[in-house]
C-alpha cells in the first residue's frame, strides 16, 4: 500500500479514536494527547499493517496499548520509597495491653443473633458455619441442595441486617 493511500485511509478513520480517547482518559486534554500519539504511531508502524485487515480495529488496538503503557509507566513514577529509619517503632507494640472486652460483647450479639434466627435457617446455617459442605446438609437434613443454600443464603441477609444495628 502506498504511503498516500494509507494516509488518506487513517485521515477517514481517525475521527472514530476521540470518542474512545475520551472514555479511557476521562479528561480533554489527554485525550487530545492519546488521540495525537496514537495517529503517530500509526505512520511510524504503517508498514505492519496488513492490507485488508479492518483499519479501526488497528487503530483502537494502539491506542489502547499506549493508554495501558502510559498508564502503568505514572503508577511505576508514583510509587514512594521511604527510606527514613523507622527505630522509634521497635517497642511500640510491648506497652499496649490486649483488651478483648469489646470482642467478647460482640461475638455475645453476634451468638444472640445467630440463636434468634428462626429454626429453618439457623439449623443449616451452624452447620455450614461448623464446616460442612452444601450437599452434606443437604443429606443430614434430607432437603434438596437448593433449599439448603438458600436458606443458608437468608440466614446471612438476617444476620447481616441485625449485626448493621450493633
Amino acid at each position: 500500500m502506498a504511503s498516500l493511500e494509507f494516509n488518506q485511509l487513517l485521515v477517514n478513520n481517525a475521527e472514530f479514536l476521540k470518542p474512545f480517547a475520551i472514555t479511557l482518559t476521562k479528561d480533554s486534554e489527554a485525550a487530545k494527547d492519546l488521540f495525537q500519539e496514537t495517529l503517530f504511531r500509526a505512520l511510524a508502524n504503517k508498514d505492519k499493517y496488513s492490507v485488508g485487515t479492518n483499519i479501526k480495529a488497528w487503530l483502537y488496538t494502539i491506542m489502547r496499548n499506549i493508554f495501558i503503557n502510559n498508564y502503568r509507566r505514572k503508577a511505576k513514577q508514583n510509587t514512594i520509597f521511604d527510606s527514613t529509619p523507622n527505630d522509634f517503632l521497635l517497642d511500640h507494640n510491648q506497652a499496649s495491653v490486649v483488651n478483648s472486652a469489646e470482642s467478647n460483647l460482640r461475638l455475645k450479639d453476634l451468638q444472640g443473633a445467630i440463636h434468634n434466627l428462626p429454626e429453618i435457617f439457623r439449623n443449616p446455617f451452624l452447620l455450614y458455619f461448623d464446616g460442612f459442605k452444601y450437599h452434606e446438609i443437604a443429606e443430614m437434613l434430607q432437603e434438596p441442595l437448593g433449599t439448603i443454600k438458600s436458606r443458608i443464603h437468608f440466614a446471612r441477609k438476617l444476620l447481616k441486617s441485625q449485626i448493621e444495628a450493633f
